[in-house]
């Protein structure tokens, strides 16, 4: 067994080798929360949740890390904006992630750190950083020098010559353009923290690099983050790191992004789609196979018709699974081991699509299975969607989206109460022989968005494709 990730450092797929045996670290880059997610945020931990569960299966015991950015610039700008205390701000979102992320199916990090409660943790980087000869202070602020490190951009591969650092405002007294903030000088009425170089609030580079340290050590295995964050926030937080004495990160490893008509979603374009408003109108289940399915490095172009595609995919699937799981008369359990081929695609540098298709053969084969009345066949197919469906997050019978499709126990259990009820009206027309009010109450159930199904056990419904 031999897990390949494309490691953006090497520009390469590389055989996965972790520091330690049997254990695998990982640090995820996190919201920043100024507002609430859109679906291209939570893309990025929904990819880094499959691959935390495909290490699990694999038998590897999983750190994942995954930070809060509690304190930036945005953050401030949105204080002063709505005339609220920034803190209240970065709660409130940072619970609305927290909830999307849930709602998605992702599994908690190991540790999620935020940034204003490792501030003593920077200010020691700082301080080794400029006695080392790599940062110093000017009014207030503390900067890296950038040429002191000689494999500055190496990550994102640019020329030190043609760089343009972004900066902020107040960033003054630097000794070359090009070197970055790690410490802003405090500002009246913004959040700030004292240090030996006066009161001021953090960088976020500087966040993640110490906060890292502070978690897994002066060297772990990989640092994921979205396709922007090459530079400069990766570049800067590996100039800091490997300047203080870490090995930092030994992968790097970057999700691409959602998008729509071409550009990055993002809140700054006006084009963003909240997690709070998608789940209202898409299964949270869908959801995940939408935005978890395509090969992690692939953008997403995001439309309504692309999720109604996706939405009757995993119906598919999921009929299947309803169907085999009431002619065996029980709930079958997932297989001990998924099948070589969906996890030979895996190992390849997660390469979930080609992983789906096996599990749509599968459930081919299994519903094969059903039409010829074989019953043990159809059992197995199961127990192996089931297992491979795992991996994904996806399992329909898992606890948290078994009898609800990740919608709410209280909402589909009135919805069912409901639609048994008309149902059981149909079977009553059905029994006295009244067939044209039997179809009528079929097809108006297939109006509102359900479709019955007519079974041995008898009738079943499902929400249907819209």
């Amino acid at each position: 067994m031999t897990i390949r990730l494309y490691d953006t450092s090497a520009r390469q797929i590389r055989d996965f080798t972790p520091l330690r045996p049997g254990c695998v670290s990982i640090y995820l880059c996190g919201a920043t929360v100024q507002a609430a997610p859109h679906i291209g945020h939570i893309r990025s931990g929904l990819n880094f949740d499959i691959m935390r569960r495909w290490f699990e299966y694999r038998g590897l015991d999983v750190t994942f890390v995954r930070n809060v950015t509690d304190i930036d610039d945005k953050i401030i700008t949105k204080s002063a904006e709505q005339g609220r205390p920034w803190w209240a701000i970065g709660y409130e979102n940072e619970r609305a992630f927290s909830d999307g992320y849930r709602a998605l199916g992702c599994m908690p990090p190991t540790y999620e750190p935020r940034a204003t409660g490792h501030i003593t943790e920077m200010v020691e980087m700082m301080r080794g950083l400029i006695e080392r000869g790599h940062a110093y202070e000017a009014d207030g602020n503390v900067y890296f020098a950038v040429t002191s490190f000689p494999d500055y951009l190496e990550l994102s591969n640019q020329e030190l010559d043609n760089l343009l650092q972004p900066s902020g405002d107040g960033e003054t007294g630097k000794r070359d353009p090009r070197d970055f903030a790690m410490w802003k000088a405090a500002k009246p009425g913004e959040p700030s923290w004292e240090t030996p170089w006066g009161r001021g609030r953090p960088g976020w580079h500087l966040e993640c690099s110490a906060m890292a340290h502070k978690y897994l050590g002066s060297a772990f295995d990989i640092h994921g983050g979205g396709l922007d964050l090459i530079f400069p926030h990766h570049e800067n937080e590996i100039a800091q790191a490997k300047a203080y004495g870490d090995e930092f990160a030994r992968y790097w490893v970057h999700n691409a992004w959602v998008t729509m008509s071409g550009e990055k979603m993002s809140k700054s374009l006006g084009n963003s789609v909240l997690v709070s408003e998608m789940v209202k109108r898409w299964r949270p289940i869908v959801l995940r196979y939408y935005l978890g399915t395509p090969h992690y490095r692939s953008m997403i172009e995001y439309s309504e018709e692309a999720l109604r595609e996706a939405e009757s995919a995993f119906a598919r699937i999921e009929g299947f699974v309803q169907r085999v799981v009431e002619k065996a008369g029980g709930v079958v359990p997932p297989a001990a081991e998924v099948p070589p081929a969906f996890a030979e695609a895996m190992d390849d540098d997660l390469s979930v699509p080609q992983a789906l298709a096996v599990v749509h053969t599968a459930v081919r084969q299994g519903n094969s299975a059903l039409a010829a009345d074989d019953k043990e066949e159809a059992v197995a197919r199961l127990a192996e969607v089931r297992a491979m469906l795992g991996v994904l997050g996806l399992d329909p019978l898992d606890p948290h989206w078994a009898g609800d499709g990740g919608r709410g126990d209280d909402l589909h259990g009135v919805v069912d109460t409901l639609v048994r009820m008309v149902l059981d009206q149909r079977e009553a027309a059905r029994a006295r022989k009244d067939w044209p009010t039997a179809d009528a109450i079929r097809d108006q159930l297939n109006q509102s968005g359900l479709v019955v199904e007519d079974s041995p056990q008898g009738p079943r419904w499902s929400l249907g494709p819209r």
